[in-house]
């Protein structure tokens, strides 16, 4: 149920994440921005149909993103999420990576997956490059959230 992502998941990954860019939810991802990034993603598909995507980003020697996180109505509340996160989790540490994190708004959501807030000047500089491709830079909104593996 949950794959790599391939060229063909482009366009895919991009109107899922534009689903919840829209509402302000998710940074939006550039078509060029997917190319340039897609060995960071997975996907969750059923019988040939995509209910989310996800992404690893690795930013640092021990530290990787859990970026990109959209699981698509009407397959919210299923664990899909969940899963997804996990999976990126556990290509994390067998990358060697020791911690992960993710800028949220769904602090609920990550605390329940271990999951610690902390403070966005914890991370390092190397984090906010595409902070400044951000419509809401510098006033950004998202919670800062961490997990040791």
């Amino acid at each position: 149920m949950i794959r790599r992502a391939t060229i063909q998941d482009v366009k895919t990954i991009h109107n899922a994440l534009e689903h919840y860019a829209k509402e302000g939810l998710l940074l939006p991802r550039s078509l060029s921005d997917l190319y340039d990034n897609l060995r960071d993603f997975i996907l969750y598909q059923k019988k040939g149909e995509v209910f989310g995507v996800s992404a690893l980003h690795v930013c640092w020697e021990n530290l990787g993103e859990i970026r990109s996180l959209a699981v698509l109505p009407p397959h919210t509340k299923q664990g899909i999420g969940r899963q997804l996160v996990n999976d990126c989790e556990k290509d994390a540490a067998e990358l060697g990576l020791k911690k992960v994190f993710t800028l949220t708004y769904q602090e609920s959501f990550f605390t329940g997956l271990g999951y610690q807030t902390i403070d966005k000047s914890q991370l390092p500089h190397k984090v906010w490059g595409d902070c400044l491709k951000c419509v809401k830079f510098p006033d950004c909104d998202e919670i800062a959230m961490i997990k040791t593996l």
